[in-house]
């Protein structure tokens, strides 16, 4: 499951060290690129829940291997495409299947995973965002240097229907009964999508991946607009991923021995605010060895950053209330955190535009930050908040 999600992920990571020169290819705005970087989030914004409702009612395996078909069909579409309204379409396609992986693999990871090991589990499938970022990142960067962005698209195309023949010998084949009919199914969402907490879940996320969508997908953006060229943009922005799958793992390791949702999630925006003002208020270029200081702050932003989703995946599979759907709870909350996402790179693309810089990202991630606090200070607020048993988090459950 873990393999699925990395391989959808690197479809998100295949543009970023591309997106230079298929800006130049094609022609269109920085604007234009923000938009591109988000759009593939499109369809987890409005299909969350209408991934949910297919998995309880087709199957979570079939779903799933119908999701990375969608995620090849849109890369041979993006491969063909000759302007960039046919390559935002594209971009689409390959969304639908991402969102698709992402709703229900913790899904199936909860159902096949025993109790003492579902929060590494997790963990590790916390992680698959970052290490795509690392791999797509570098793979991409190296083979652009020796070929053309579409023959990235025609490869990638290839390599995302490698997971099939894994996902059809490992995964428990569906079982459809009478209890997955679309009415009982449309009856489960529907008490899903009335939980509040659910929706607070969303949005604490949401204020995660807003700032880390935006400031690792433009990176290669940056780093090429003040001079650095070849393969150092591409290497340098897959590291910072790469920590963020570093820090997902350790996070999975923290939640096992027993760590607390609420200073991990405290900690981590606060560590993201930090870090991302360090890294556009100052002017490194003035500093002897600031680049190396400026990555050294943007690194620690994607690791420390990789506490908020780890902690939110966890709780989502147990976050469905009584008579409720874990699909849906995880589809709703994509639906929320993927507004995050698609408007992440075009909210930083307009304030560079505006103010003539990157050095006003800041004021995007402070704020998000801010708020992501508040929202977890309110979803894990007690007496009337979540119960986290301090190890296994068997019994989240609303009061």
């Amino acid at each position: 499951m873990v393999a699925v999600g990395f391989v959808a992920a690197l479809h998100i990571w295949k543009l970023p060290a591309a997106l230079p020169l298929i800006q130049n290819s094609l022609g269109f705005s920085l604007l234009t690129a923000g938009v591109l970087l988000g759009i593939v989030q499109l369809a987890g914004m409005i299909g969350g829940l209408a991934v949910s409702l297919l998995a309880e009612v087709f199957g979570a395996r079939r779903t799933l291997i119908l999701g990375l078909l969608f995620l090849s069909a849109g890369s041979v579409a993006g491969a063909l495409a000759t302007e960039a309204g046919l390559l935002l379409a594209s971009r689409a396609v390959e969304g639908l299947g991402f969102i698709v992986a992402s709703v229900v693999g913790p899904g199936l990871i909860r159902s096949h995973t025993s109790a003492q090991g579902i929060n590494l589990a997790l963990g590790l499938w916390s992680a698959h965002q970052g290490t795509a970022t690392l791999l797509g990142l570098v793979a991409s960067t190296l083979l652009l240097q020796v070929t053309s962005w579409q023959v990235l698209w025609w490869t990638m195309a290839g390599v995302t229907l490698i997971p099939i023949p894994l996902v059809l010998r490992f995964v428990p084949a569906d079982h459809r009964t009478g209890t997955n009919s679309a009415t009982v199914a449309v009856k489960r969402i529907g008490v899903t999508a009335k939980s509040g907490w659910v929706w607070i879940s969303g949005m604490v996320f949401g204020c995660y991946t807003i700032q880390w969508m935006a400031v690792v997908g433009f990176l290669p953006t940056v780093y090429a607009g003040i001079g650095l060229t070849g393969v150092v943009p591409g290497v340098v922005t897959g590291v910072v991923g790469g920590l963020n799958a570093v820090g997902a793992v350790l996070t999975g390791v923290l939640l096992h021995r027993g760590a607390s949702a609420k200073p991990l999630l405290l900690l981590s925006f606060g560590l993201m605010a930090a870090t991302s003002t360090l890294t556009f208020v100052v002017d490194w270029s003035s500093v002897q060895g600031g680049m190396a200081w400026q990555g050294a702050c943007v690194g620690l932003f994607s690791l420390s950053g990789a506490m908020v989703p780890s902690t939110m995946t966890r709780m989502a599979v147990d976050l469905a209330p009584e008579g409720g759907s874990a699909p849906a709870a995880m589809g709703l909350m994509q639906q929320i955190f993927n507004i995050g996402n698609f408007t992440g790179p075009m909210l930083v693309a307009w304030l560079a535009m505006t103010t003539g810089g990157w050095s006003s990202t800041w004021w995007m991630t402070a704020t998000f930050s801010t708020i992501g606090i508040a929202l977890s200070l309110a979803l894990l607020r007690k007496p009337n908040g979540f119960q986290l048993p301090p190890v296994q988090f068997e019994s989240v459950r609303l009061r």
